[in-house]
């Protein structure tokens, strides 16, 4: 099953993705639906509005989430790259509902005078589905929703101003999340084939499986420290092949496409302007 949050008459609606057409569920977006009891029965039975699926307008998933934690130093050949060594527990960053944006909007680049170096990478997204701490074994893989796809479009400068880089991680509208959230079954193994490409030309091309601390330690660590609850974004990382690790670098430029696709669970098309 696949849902999906979709512009509308000024607002947004929760949608199932059928084969032919979209359905609405009566939800508000895909983070309203999670939060509403048993939100797999209620989206598959949902029989409300329905639109053509060349017509729709991708707004992100959730579209008001209570936390986006990010990863970073994630995946075994990136961190090969960068000439770190693993780390022992996962790094972690947060944005914010505005650093975020829909499949294939565009993505406003910073002034010229902020920064021109602007830098992809492609990360499968696991959205949370139920209210969960301290999980541990079996009880994490029950709280994914599903998967999504996200590009963590970096500013670098500002990343690396301090030790701390949010700042170059959180810049509005920055983040495009989806298209769908494919919804997952306890158990299911986040394996999928991961790549970026600006303006047709392959930049990173990975697996999920090079993931360093995948989604069910994530979810395991992250919940020793704070709740997670329904419609949270989780951005589990980054393979190899960024701008900012090439020799010479290399960074977006105004007018550019980046693709990202992950295999089984969607692409993501954003113009940078």
């Amino acid at each position: 099953m696949k849902l999906a949050t979709i512009r509308k008459d000024g607002g947004t609606a929760c949608v199932r993705v059928d084969e032919d057409v979209a359905v609405e569920t009566g939800h508000a977006d895909v983070g309203a639906l999670l939060a509403d009891g048993d939100w797999r029965a209620t989206a598959a039975a949902a029989d409300g509005a329905r639109h053509d699926l060349g017509g729709l307008d991708y707004a992100t998933l959730v579209t008001n989430p209570e936390k986006v934690i990010c990863i970073g130093l994630n995946y075994l050949d990136h961190i090969a790259e960068t000439g770190r060594t693993a780390p022992t527990h996962p790094t972690l960053f947060p944005k914010f509902a505005r650093s975020l944006t829909g499949a294939y909007d565009d993505i406003p680049l910073p002034h010229d005078d902020e920064s021109t170096a602007v830098d992809w990478e492609a990360e499968l997204g696991l959205v949370i589905g139920s209210t969960v701490r301290r999980v541990k074994g079996a009880e994490a893989p029950a709280a994914i929703a599903g998967w999504t796809v996200v590009n963590d479009i970096s500013i670098r400068d500002f990343q690396y101003h301090t030790t701390q880089f949010m700042t170059g991680k959180a810049w509005e509208r920055s983040t495009p999340v989806g298209p769908h959230l494919v919804v997952a079954e306890p158990g299911d193994e986040a394996h999928f084939p991961i790549e970026c490409l600006v303006d047709d030309q392959v930049m990173q091309s990975s697996n999920t499986k090079e993931l360093c601390f995948g989604p069910i330690a994530l979810i395991e660590y992250i919940s020793t420290f704070i709740t997670l609850v329904p419609g949270d974004l989780i951005v589990t990382g980054t393979p190899s092949g960024v701008g900012h690790a090439r020799d010479p670098k290399v960074f977006i430029q105004r007018g550019q496409t980046v693709v990202t696709r992950i295999e089984g669970v969607g692409e993501l098309r954003n113009r940078c302007v």
